[in-house]
């Protein structure tokens, strides 16, 4: 007999209209397990799909996708929507290379409205969706589902904002799984959530206000007498009036775990106008008590033991996220002016050790990158060194500030991009493969790239002693095993370190690859061709008397794991052509394709990309024949 047999009837998303209410609970069962099975295996953002289980049937089962358009704020919570939609069998491979992403995506499925992975953009995209729908004048419904993390975006907040100028139809689902807004749930909201939908309520409202304004001589001032009565009331007894205030009909807090509730609301809402906002709360990890319990750690996780919800125990070097959180705890303790800051990843940037030393010094915004990188510039400005922690993809968010608030002010913040380079199973939106490239030409800003995590810490403790903007730039993962002295050791600034002697060809590289770079090297010495490799260390500025000293070789390589669309190699190409040095030295650059990068694992993703040693060997050989 099936493990699943509600699950497995399903072809495509409307069957599940003809399931009862009943039928609906039994098959949020089966896809928590369903679920937990798959990620289990292969790793993923489980607990805030296991929240959102019942939300998702109660929508399919009333709104009528795609038609509708269903938008999900950053996407860790829409396992249950891609299972839905036609790819339950593949679900297996989730975030393998070659199978399905682990976030909505365009280009997989028409249920997949908008392509996410990034926060807080769902209710600007549902927006535009909307008024493009009132252009064509077509009716579909349209509604983004957003988390309360993501509402701390600044962009939500724009979109809310002119969605309840504009008066569209829009259906925005706040989903709360934090209580962070509200915690007044239970009987009583959702009773007035029910009033507040009902037809006779709505028309009540509208009729009273005409009642008011009939009356001679004093109908205005009691119409706007019973508004501000209204107001207050509704402040003290209806949560989400800031809502209401910027042009919203709020309707919450309901359970969102109740699907005959959710059945009941979205089939009001359908016949309501103007933008609504549902605000439900869900429990993170809801049905799999390991997730219910630490919701954190299963928010987003590798593989584990289902039985336990334990994952296995980790051997061998120390991440660099780790490396780079003691060693900023050790540099605390030496300098007070250090603060900290990170946009609502204290845990993945290695922060909350830090937090937990250092409270007052310790700074999380939530989801608002652009704040962050200003907020560290008010500390810089007033004496402070700030260490941003952010992710590399992430810290895209924040370039004006850094390029307008950090760099032209050649204030003193300290940019640490965790997750650099490939990250892989979480794919296009997670890969750090632009940084070098958006960093490397705002003036002022030194860029610091560490090959191994012992020298990450001495190039962090470097970057705190400078008085002016720097990054330092580092791959997901553990380290290379490289050895950790007790002592900071000094890097000077722009000096690059020659890790092999050679007279053919030089590599020049910057990060983890120069461990690729010395196999490279070794695979060609054996075919006679004498290899130098070189640690340039440092993006910028660049060490423009190394690359002099190593012009006299028949190929110059460089090496990053950037795009290769401005980064290192463009750099030094750069220098090459306008020091003349290009006229007798041929440069061959190797790094990331101007394209978005599968998912998969970072080995996987570095055979796609030509950047195994075998590959690159190949490349030089053809390139010096």
């Amino acid at each position: 007999m099936t493990m699943y047999p509600l699950l497995e009837k399903i072809k495509e998303a409307a069957d599940i209209k003809r399931y009862s209410v009943t039928e609906l609970e039994r098959l949020a069962m089966e896809l928590r397990a369903f679920i937990v099975e798959t990620v289990s295996e292969n790793g993923g953002h489980l607990a805030p799909s296991l929240g959102t289980v019942e939300l998702t049937l109660a929508l399919y089962s009333v709104f009528n996708f795609p038609k509708d358009k269903l938008i999900w704020d950053v996407g860790h919570q829409a396992y249950t929507h891609k299972i839905l939609t036609g790819r339950r069998e593949r679900f297996h491979t989730l975030r393998q290379k070659g199978g399905i992403t682990g976030f909505p995506n365009r280009f997989e499925s028409d249920y997949d409205a908008f392509g996410v992975g990034h926060a807080s953009t769902s209710i600007s995209a549902a927006l535009g969706m909307a008024i493009s729908r009132d252009l064509t004048g077509r009716n579909n419904e349209v509604i983004a589902v957003i988390g309360d993390g993501a509402l701390t975006g600044g962009e939500a907040f724009e979109a809310l904002n002119q969605a309840g100028d504009l008066g569209k139809k829009l259906i925005v689902i706040l989903n709360d799984n934090e209580m962070s807004i509200d915690k007044n749930v239970g009987g009583l909201s959702d009773y007035l959530s029910r009033i507040r939908i009902t037809p006779q309520y709505n028309r009540a409202k509208k009729d009273m206000g005409n009642l008011l304004m009939s009356i001679p001589h004093i109908g205005d001032k009691a119409f706007k007498t019973a508004q501000i009565v209204k107001d207050s009331v509704r402040a003290a007894l209806v949560p989400g009036s800031v809502f209401e205030e910027i042009g919203f009909h709020y309707i919450g807090p309901v359970d969102g775990h109740n699907i005959s509730l959710l059945q009941e609301l979205f089939e009001r809402v359908r016949e309501m106008d103007g933008p609504i906002l549902i605000h439900i709360h869900t429990t993170k990890g809801k049905g799999y008590a390991p997730a219910e319990m630490e919701p954190d750690k299963f928010h987003g996780i590798g593989k584990f033991d289902r039985e336990t919800g334990k994952c296995p125990q980790k051997t061998g070097a120390p991440s660099y996220t780790s490396v780079f959180s003691k060693a900023l705890i050790e540099l605390a303790a030496k300098d007070s002016n250090i603060t900290a800051i990170t946009a609502a990843m204290p845990s993945g940037t290695g922060l909350k050790a830090f937090g937990e030393e250092y409270p007052g010094r310790f700074f999380d915004v939530g989801i608002a990158e652009e704040h962050a990188v200003t907020l560290a510039a008010g500390m810089a400005a007033d004496g402070r060194h700030p260490v941003v922690a952010l992710y590399s993809t992430f810290a895209q968010r924040a370039y004006d500030q850094l390029m307008h608030d950090v760099c032209l002010q050649n204030l003193p913040v300290t940019l640490c991009l965790d997750r650099a380079g490939l990250v892989g199973a979480d794919g296009p939106t997670h890969h750090g493969a632009f940084d070098l490239s958006y960093l490397r030409h705002m003036p002022n800003m030194t860029i610091f790239v560490p090959k191994d995590e012992a020298e990450l810490r001495n190039m962090l403790a470097k970057a705190v002693s400078m008085d002016s903007p720097t990054a330092v730039r580092y791959p997901r993962g553990a380290g290379k095993g490289a050895a950790l002295a007790a002592e900071f050791a000094d890097i000077p600034v722009g000096k690059a370190q020659l890790l092999r002697e050679g007279s053919d060809v030089a590599i020049l590289g910057v990060g983890p690859l120069l461990y690729k770079a010395e196999e490279t090297a070794d695979m060609l010495q054996q075919q006679g061709i004498s290899v130098a490799v070189v640690n340039m260390r440092f993006v910028k500025p660049l060490d423009t008397d190394m690359i002099k000293r190593l012009s006299h070789v028949k190929l110059m390589v460089t090496l990053e794991e950037n795009s290769l669309a401005g980064g290192f190699g463009s750099a030094v190409a750069e220098y090459l052509m306008d020091s003349g040095l290009s006229r007798n030295l041929d440069l061959l650059r190797l790094g990331l394709p101007d394209k978005f990068i599968e998912q998969g694992t970072q080995e996987e993703l570095l055979t796609l990309c030509g950047l195994q040693p075998e590959q690159m060997a190949t490349k030089i050989k053809e390139r010096l024949n």
